[in-house]
């Protein structure tokens, strides 16, 4: 494989002649004669082979090595790019905390000085009192490529069972640990992916799910399927470990388990696909793992346990409510008959609930801003909760029994303070605030509104430097996400920070798709209607430069996972109306996408390409099969991952290969694989910024920013 290896490195250098930049040369990427037939249609996949895995396959290897020294030279011959890195370095330099959260007589959170590659987990006697180290990963690899998990501490806060993770991948290894000592315990549980770590009452064990070790070889792109729920008690080995739910008959269902703080319940609910709708089972704890009682037994409804007052279970529910409600249901009587309505659906939609001191706190969306109202148990309202502003909200954790809880509060021009709340008095006390050199009254963010290609209302948020000249000149980035019901609301971010002190105009657009509007806002921009969320990502880029905040040769688009694949497909159905792209981790393609790992997960949002209807509106937006020879597609930089087993990176690898190939105009193609990372989370500090420092160099160079960013003076 020497010889292959020579020949992908052959012209990867990029040079200057005459002081004008010379053509990228890229690395070489063989076609293949592989066509596929889905009802009658033949789709070509020319670059099937890159589908390997790139530690089982040297050529994939090799050709990945080519790429990223192709990026590398691009990137690291534009002179802002060390000034942009400094900049970064210097504004993440700050302690980030956590909102505490309580068990026992402890407090827990997690917590980065600032530069370190991960956030260490501390506790503490009092809230605000001295932190003691409880697991710092970054002392477990020199590369900072060890993470933590999920972590769950017994209810007597005396043990910490924690999931360890390894260059991003979503497979963990589930440790314990005796909190007052530090001592680690010898159990070690293998094959799990999200943990879903329950402790019983007593501290003697927990719940957790696991999956089948997948065949040797492909534990990043085997299909994750045959999911168990197991319970494991302290000291015994895996194997040894007591069955509590699976469902062959259905392998690809995943399952979430609950115990109710009382130790009265277990709830489990089973989901077919990462649409909210699920099933609900419930037992007594300590019956037989026969005793389900099937509360709700089909997938036309959100059920999502919140909490419980003796036999009567909570529910945030989108039943005959699109911006979802709180509902009750008894606990051994099935079916939607018995339901009691608790807290009913308003035009905000509430995102997340929880049952503390006998209240409901119900935190809701209102045109993408966070607001926090309070419940009695039966309903009755008591009251908001007083924010520090307009931004987004993140906490109101606890048992049911606890008469305080934590939450953080954030904004794109306010970085994030923790706060304490009294359950008792209704106040709010600041804890943390955040000690961050960035000056948010230099900087404005506010909301706007644009229509759509169908006339729809979409809500905008643009934020940038105070003293903007509206002059169709600003660099602008568009970022956008648009499905899985996931809403995207306003956060603080040191990229973001550092884009905007470059000068730059940051949008945020609320596409169809996501959940900013509930359950009609999330349908409207799935499956057969994907094409919305393209149209809204459009629109919006359409309406800055009508705004005149930019034109499209000063105009980024951005987004990661799903939004990398909206980046890809607005990329090929409107090149002109773009000058840089920057998809990352991407579904590319369309129609294998659940043949890898989690991948079948996604059905029910995208649709499958085995039915006919849906492989017509998967061909026509895949970004991968929706790329035109010739054609002169803006400046591009495609970023993955080489242990991305969620998004796997052949995605990424196909589509760079299929635009380089394709690309009429001399902008660059470049692909960008971070290596020993994967999806996002668990990123070590050191390559989130040089990730961020090259994309930030990449635009200032594709959109004509000038001799030097702003913020060296």
């Amino acid at each position: 494989m020497r010889f292959v290896f020579a020949l992908l490195v052959v012209g990867i250098v990029v040079g200057v002649v005459h002081g004008k930049e010379a053509s990228l040369s890229y690395p070489p990427a063989r076609r293949v004669e592989q066509f596929d037939d889905f009802h009658g249609t033949k789709v070509a996949d020319p670059y099937r082979w890159l589908e390997a895995d790139v530690r089982e396959s040297p050529e994939v290897a090799a050709w990945v090595a080519a790429q990223n020294d192709v990026a590398r030279a691009f990137l690291d011959a534009i002179p802002a790019r060390e000034s942009i890195r400094r900049r970064l370095t210097d504004l993440w330099n700050y302690p980030r905390y956590s909102a505490p959260w309580k068990e026992g007589d402890r407090y827990f959170f997690h917590k980065n000085d600032g530069l370190q590659d991960q956030a260490v987990l501390y506790w503490s006697d009092a809230y605000d009192g001295e932190e003691r180290v409880l697991i710092d990963p970054n002392e477990h690899a020199e590369d900072g490529s060890i993470s933590l998990g999920q972590t769950a501490v017994s209810e007597d806060g005396s043990l910490l069972a924690y999931c360890v993770k390894e260059a991003g991948s979503d497979w963990s290894i589930i440790e314990v640990k005796r909190i007052a000592d530090g001592a680690k315990l010898p159990d070690r549980l293998l094959w799990v992916r999200w943990g879903n770590i329950v402790w019983n009452a007593e501290g003697s064990g927990f719940f957790y799910s696991r999956y089948p070790e997948p065949p040797e070889g492909a534990q990043f792109q085997a299909s994750t399927v045959d999911q168990k729920i197991c319970f494991h008690r302290l000291g015994d080995p895996q194997e040894a470990d007591e069955l509590v739910f699976e469902f062959p008959e259905e392998p690809t269902q995943s399952f979430w388990i609950s115990r109710s703080d009382d130790d009265r319940h277990l709830v489990l609910s089973i989901a077919r696909s990462t649409d909210p709708q699920n099933k609900v089972y419930v037992r007594p704890v300590g019956s037989s793992p026969d005793a389900w009682v099937r509360l709700i037994d089909d997938f036309d409804n959100q059920f999502s346990f919140v909490g419980n007052v003796g036999d009567k279970l909570y529910f945030i529910t989108d039943l005959d409510a699109p911006t979802k409600r709180i509902v009750a249901l008894p606990a051994d009587k099935p079916g939607r008959e018995r339901l009691e309505e608790i807290v009913g659906a308003v035009e905000a939609t509430l995102d997340g609930a929880s049952l503390l001191d006998g209240k409901l706190v119900c935190q809701y969306l209102q045109d993408v801003a966070a607001r926090v109202e309070l419940f009695t148990a039966e309903g009755d309202p008591l009251g908001d909760v007083t924010l520090p502003g307009i931004g987004t909200v993140a906490g109101f954790d606890g048992r049911q029994s606890a008469t305080e809880t934590f939450y953080m509060f954030t904004g794109y021009v306010a970085p994030p303070a923790i706060y304490r709340y009294d359950l008792r008095s209704g106040e709010s006390q600041l804890v943390r605030a955040p000690q961050v050199k960035f000056d948010p009254a230099q900087y404005e963010s506010r909301q706007a509104f644009y229509r759509s290609k169908d006339g729809t209302r979409i809500p905008l948020i643009i934020s940038h430097k105070k003293g903007l000249a509206r002059d169709g000149d600003n660099p602008t980035l568009l970022y956008g996400y648009g499905g899985f019901n996931i809403s995207i609301t306003p956060a603080f971010s040191v990229e973001y920070a550092v884009w905007m002190d470059m000068g730059g105009v940051l949008a945020v657009p609320n596409l169809r798709g996501g959940g900013e509007y509930g359950e009609q806002w999330h349908q409207a921009g799935k499956q057969l209607d994907k094409q919305n969320v393209f149209d809204d990502f459009i629109a919006a880029a359409e309406w800055l430069i009508a705004e005149k905040y930019t034109r499209p040769a000063k105009l980024a688009v951005m987004g990661g996972s799903n939004g990398g694949l909206l980046v890809g497909a607005v990329e090929t159905q409107r090149p002109e109306l773009f000058g840089a792209c920057l998809p990352a981790v991407g579904v590319m393609d369309m129609l294998r996408y659940h043949q890898f790992t989690a991948g079948h997960f996604w059905r029910d949002e995208f649709g499958a390409p085995e039915d006919p209807e849906s492989f017509r509106a998967l061909f026509a937006y895949s970004p991968y099969h929706n790329i035109r020879a010739g054609t002169s597609y803006p400046p591009t930089m495609i970023a993955t991952a080489d242990t991305d087993d969620r998004v796997v990176p052949m995605h990424s690898f196909k589509y760079a290969a299929a635009m380089q190939a394709a690309q009429g105009g001399e902008a660059p193609i470049l692909l960008r694989v971070e290596t020993r990372a994967g999806h996002g989370a668990g990123t070590p500090t050191s390559k989130r910024i040089d990730q961020a420092a090259d994309r930030w160099a990449f635009l200032w160079k594709t959109l004509g920013m000038g001799e030097q960013p702003a913020g060296e003076q």
